[in-house]
């Protein structure tokens, strides 16, 4: 995703203000590595069992359903290899009657969510669920080996009006 700080005008998704890049994962704490004696950091103390934890990350972006021919949309949001997606949410501001979206990625348009799963028949926010399918389930645990792009596949095409929010933890390297 393409991130223009401090450009005016800004373009949509870009801040206004610079920003700080980091290469990441972002990491915090003040305990790096576990003294071994179990103990608990005090403010200030920098011994005692690790407390490092990892920033949560989040791209969004505004998906218009497609008012003619296909109707896949390839998203600018690109999920870095090996991070583990959190949250998704769509904010429905303009709604299709009985439409309906997945999430995918290049790669399988049912890689986040089954076909047709997230209805956008009604405006407001919806929370995205992997659903019960193993498939779904695992790509939610560790996007893979490789950065993912994300996929929106509408139901039909139509005129509806999507921001997508995908919430992950970069470069975590889980695998349940």
């Amino acid at each position: 995703m393409d991130i223009n700080g401090g450009v005016y005008p800004n373009a949509n998704g870009s801040p206004i203000w610079p920003a700080s890049t980091f290469t990441g994962p972002l990491v915090a704490g003040n305990v790096v590595a576990s003294d071994g004696s179990g103990t608990l950091a005090g403010v200030g103390e920098t011994t005692g069992a690790a407390n490092l934890g990892y920033a949560s990350m989040v791209q969004s972006v505004v998906v218009k359903q497609p008012g003619s021919g296909g109707t896949a949309v390839t998203t600018n949001i690109v999920i870095p290899a090996q991070s583990q997606i959190t949250d998704i949410y769509a904010m429905v501001t303009t709604t299709q009657s009985a439409g309906t979206m997945g999430i995918g990625s290049s790669a399988s348009a049912t890689a986040f969510t089954t076909a047709g799963a997230v209805s956008v028949a009604t405006a407001g926010q919806i929370t995205i669920v992997p659903g019960t399918g193993s498939t779904q389930i695992g790509n939610w645990d560790n996007v893979g080996n490789t950065d993912v792009q994300i996929v929106v596949t509408f139901g039909a095409t139509g005129s509806a009006v999507v921001t997508l929010s995908v919430f992950y933890v970069q470069g975590i390297n889980l695998a349940s």
